[in-house]
Parts: C-alpha cells; sequence; structure tokens
C-alpha cells in the first residue's frame, strides 16, 4: 500500500450486506481492512433494521450487496444501508452492486409495461447513493438511468484469463448465445487472440419468462472447442439449448463462461447434463459446487477492491482495463 493510502485509511470504511457476507470478507482481505460492524435484524413482519457499531461521519462508505435470493429483501437492506449512513453525515456513499438487480427490465417491450431497471436507480438515489458500482450489466445504457457516477466493471479478463490458461487457444470459437450478445462477444474473441466467432439464432415468447428456443448455430464451429459466453445464467434452458445446437452442428468441447450465475431452478440439472465441459462464473452471486458436476467459481473480490482503492483514492477506475472501460 502507498502512504497516502496508509494515512488515509481510516476515512474510508466498508460495509458488506447479510446476503454474501463471504465476498465482502473477501474484498475486505483483498483491501488489507476490515469489514465496519453492524447489526442487522428482521422484524416478525420481515420489516429489516440495521444499525452501524461505528461512527461514519466524515467516512468515504462503500456499502455491497449480493442482490441474490430473496432478492426484494436484500435490495431494501441495502437501501436501509445507505439510508442509515446518510442520516449518519457519512462524507460520501458508493453503493456496490456486482449484479444489478432487474437488469433485464431495462426497456418496455409493449406498453403499461415498467422499466424496473431506471427504478432500483431511483431508489438508490432517493436512500442517498452517491456513485454506483456494478459489474456487466445486462445492457450499457442502465449506466444512464442514475444520475451520479457509475463504475461499469468487466469481469471478461478474470474469464479469459481461466479460458487461456487451461485451453489454449487453438482451435478456439467464440460464440454468442444470440444475435444480442454479438458486441460482447467480439471483445472475448479480440482478448482470446482474435478467435473466429459464431452465434446461435433463438427466438424468445414475450409473454412467457424463461421461455427460448435456440434454433440454429451461424459460423462455423464443426470440429472446433467453443466458448459461449453470456453475462448471466438464470434457468440455464437457453445456454443449454444452445450446447445441444453446437454439438449438433459438430463442435468438440463446449465451455459455458458467464459473470452472473443466477442458477435458478433447475439450472443446476440443466447445465451439469447438457453435455458442457465445464461451466465457469464468479462470485458476483452467492455460489457452491455441492451437487455440480462441472462447474467453476473464480472470485471477484480482487478486482472489487482494486476498484474501490481507485474510487477512495481518485484514480482511474478505466485504468483497471487498460482503456477497455
Amino acid at each position: 500500500m502507498t502512504g497516502h493510502w496508509t494515512e488515509s485509511h481510516k476515512n474510508m470504511m466498508l460495509f458488506s450486506g447479510r446476503a454474501h457476507p463471504e465476498l465482502g470478507e473477501a474484498v475486505a482481505e483483498a483491501l488489507g481492512t476490515e469489514l465496519t460492524p453492524m447489526s442487522a435484524r428482521d422484524f416478525a413482519n420481515g420489516e429489516i433494521f440495521v444499525r452501524f457499531e461505528e461512527s461514519v461521519r466524515g467516512a468515504d462508505c462503500f456499502v455491497m450487496q449480493s442482490h441474490t435470493q430473496p432478492l426484494n429483501k436484500w435490495i431494501m437492506e441495502q437501501l436501509i444501508m445507505i439510508d442509515a449512513l446518510k442520516r449518519g453525515s457519512a462524507k460520501r456513499i458508493t453503493a456496490i452492486l456486482p449484479f444489478y438487480p432487474y437488469a433485464r427490465q431495462d426497456k418496455k417491450h409493449r406498453g403499461r409495461e415498467p422499466i424496473s431497471a431506471r427504478l432500483v436507480a431511483d431508489l438508490l438515489t432517493a436512500a442517498g447513493a452517491d456513485r454506483i458500482v456494478s459489474v456487466d450489466l445486462h445492457t450499457d445504457q442502465i449506466q444512464g438511468f442514475f444520475d451520479g457516477p457509475v463504475d461499469h466493471m468487466h469481469a471478461m479478463p478474470i474469464l479469459t484469463d481461466y479460458i487461456m490458461d487451461n485451453y489454449g487457444l487453438d482451435n478456439l470459437v467464440v460464440v454468442s448465445p444470440d444475435a444480442g450478445r454479438v458486441k460482447s462477444a467480439e471483445k472475448w474473441a479480440n482478448t482470446l487472440g482474435g478467435a473466429p466467432m459464431a452465434f446461435v439464432h433463438k427466438t424468445r415468447d414475450v409473454d412467457a419468462a424463461n421461455q427460448v428456443v435456440s434454433n440454429r448455430v451461424v459460423g462455423d464451429v464443426d470440429g472446433k472447442n467453443c466458448v459461449l459466453m453470456d453475462d448471466m445464467i438464470d434457468t440455464g434452458g437457453t445456454i443449454a439449448g444452445a450446447v445441444k445446437v453446437l454439438k449438433e452442428a459438430g463442435a468438440k468441447d463446449v465451455v459455458i463462461a458467464c459473470t452472473h450465475g443466477v442458477f435458478s431452478d433447475p439450472a443446476r440439472e440443466r447445465l451439469s447434463e447438457c453435455g458442457a465441459e465445464e461451466i465457469i462464473t464468479t462470485d458476483t452471486l452467492p455460489q457452491s459446487t455441492e451437487g455440480w458436476k462441472n462447474l467453476k467459481v473464480l472470485s471477484i473480490a480482487p478486482l472489487l477492491a482494486r476498484t474501490i482503492k481507485e474510487i477512495f483514492e481518485n484514480g482511474s477506475v478505466t485504468t483497471l482495463f487498460e482503456g477497455d472501460a
């Protein structure tokens, strides 16, 4: 740590909600600090109470929460934590949402639908957040929903480094699960030595959640090792269907990589049995390899710790990606 970091360290305070305490502890360890202790409990009717055990007056506060199930409870807890910090005279409050909730509801597909991703940003603003940090937002436009600074971090270097170290670059094809992810797949392909690309054409039923049909592969995957990438996997239907289509098109091995492993039922069964060599994800959400045949979880904590350090020291978050941010 630099001298500046040591001298100013007392003004930086890190807080973690109850959704994913292991990630909070890992980020604190990477920063060489400790989580600020707090009392948190649920009342009988479901209301949440939070109180911090130390003064936060004048502090640069970072509030982490992973929005896993029950998602709405953890959103509310983070909002209450931010409100407590604001009323405790914190100097600046940065809300860290490794997985941004309601990110798929980022626009109106039809009339009388909400834009819930914007509502979440408005709630964070109303609670008192000055800044947001998130990882691999479902769409870039979500950054514009918040009036203050938004640091949009990327897990791609963590995932691609693992792929290069364990699978190499020979005979590799980067596959997007649909046409909408082609731009992201291009970044992956460039990082993976200029690998060729393909994508899976699919159709979606706008009237039914999680109902997707994978149709055919656009691009050459015959005899190739495929990296099937996405920002998040929920029930796994899209990805499992894409693996099947790739195998039918002659793909040799398929590796699945995603930042956010939501893995709602029956994702574990689908992905364990779909024929993929490995499913690689990060711990933006709590993960367990129990019951999985082929799940690898990589830590997002070092990236979040470096981001917090740059924000605290008024450095450049962009430099963490060497210009790719």
